[in-house]
């Protein structure tokens, strides 16, 4: 598993440095110094530069590389059903983000990113009601308690990420440390979600909707 986590840091930290961004607010995170995309060009390239297509398609692929960029085909769905539901079509885009079982996992500090979540699921470590569920997409709903397996509560990878202070807890997934158990509390609004850099979903909706 370490092999595999070392193959999606790096593939993680390439979509900061295409963006220009530290995405996950990381403090080993190269934008903390330089705060520019890579190239020549990269200490003059502005976001204020870009087209209003640009901004959108901007904001679409650091929301869909946030957690965990998800493929363009399933992203798009999440638009789809957004606008399908009733209230504003962002707000409920972001709920069913949030409600991604890795994204759970993430916001639980069960794992230090929201690829290593993913990696978790995929290897059955992770339990929803009792159930073993092996699909990062998974979408929790209020009041389901997601636990780990015993092998994963021994990985240094799950304990060292709920000890560590470079992140800190979400009201909206209630955690117990001591056995390894998180409870979603409710669906979250836009505003309540712990973005470390400005998200845009507005301009995703705007992008999809062109």
């Amino acid at each position: 598993m370490a092999r595999m986590g070392a193959k999606r840091n790096t593939k993680k930290l390439k979509i900061g440095r295409h963006w220009g961004v530290n995405l996950w607010g990381q403090a080993k995170s190269p934008f903390n110094k330089r705060k520019y995309k890579p190239g020549q060009h990269g200490p003059t390239a502005r976001a204020g530069n870009l087209s209003d297509y640009g901004k959108q398609l901007r904001a679409k692929q650091l929301l869909k590389g946030y957690y965990g960029n998800i493929g363009e085909k399933k992203f798009h769905k999440y638009y789809d059903e957004a606008t399908n539901m009733k209230g504003e079509a962002t707000q409920n885009m972001i709920g069913l983000l949030e409600r991604r079982l890795d994204a759970v996992i993430y916001r639980a500090k069960f794992a230090p990113t929201v690829f290593s979540a993913r990696q978790l699921i995929s290897h059955g470590h992770v339990f929803v009601n009792g159930k073993k569920v092996k699909i990062a997409s998974y979408q929790v709903k209020p009041e389901d308690v997601i636990t780990l397996g015993d092998t994963a509560k021994q990985m240094p990878l799950v304990v060292l990420s709920l000890e560590s202070a470079e992140r800190d807890f979400c009201d909206y997934v209630r955690v117990n440390s001591g056995d390894f158990t998180a409870t979603y509390v409710r669906v979250p609004a836009f505003e309540d979600v712990p973005y470390p850099i400005q998200m845009q979903p507005d301009l995703v909706v705007e992008y999809y909707s062109r």
